[in-house]
């Protein structure tokens, strides 16, 4: 498993976000211009972050976006999660019902797939945002 480049890049800005402090206000451009990704990104990434609940914007003329509880209360999992979706190992771990894998009909390991899934998160949720950031 390997993630995307926006996961990448979203786990970059929380982290440079976290050592900049829980309360300092953040703008994409500076985050954009610290980290090295690029602007647009940078603000589709941030729109992102805060729908997740893991970043709160304010807007006005000194606004700009903090982190949406401590750092040590955002994990791993929790960013990527925001960017990439849930956790789904396989095209039919979250799917209920036939998929439309050639081998659903006999395949033994669908119903395991959930699991693995959950593992793989539980291994990611272990790592907190501050620990990334020391």
């Amino acid at each position: 498993m390997r993630l995307t480049h926006l996961a990448d890049y979203a786990v970059v800005m929380m982290t440079a976000a976290a050592r900049r402090g829980g309360d300092a206000l953040l703008s994409a451009a500076a985050l954009a211009e610290e980290t090295g990704v690029p602007l647009p990104t940078a603000q589709k990434l941030m729109q992102r972050l805060g729908s997740a609940g893991l970043l709160e914007g304010q807007r006005g003329a000194n606004g700009g976006y903090r982190l949406a509880r401590g750092a040590d209360a955002i994990s791993l999992a929790d960013i990527v999660e925001a960017v990439e979706g849930p956790f789904d190992m396989t095209q039919c771990s979250g799917v209920e019902g036939p998929s439309d894998c050639a081998l659903d009909s006999h395949c033994r390991i669908k119903p395991h797939m959930g699991i693995v899934s959950q593992k793989v998160r539980g291994a990611l949720d272990a790592v907190s945002l501050e620990e990334l950031s020391q």
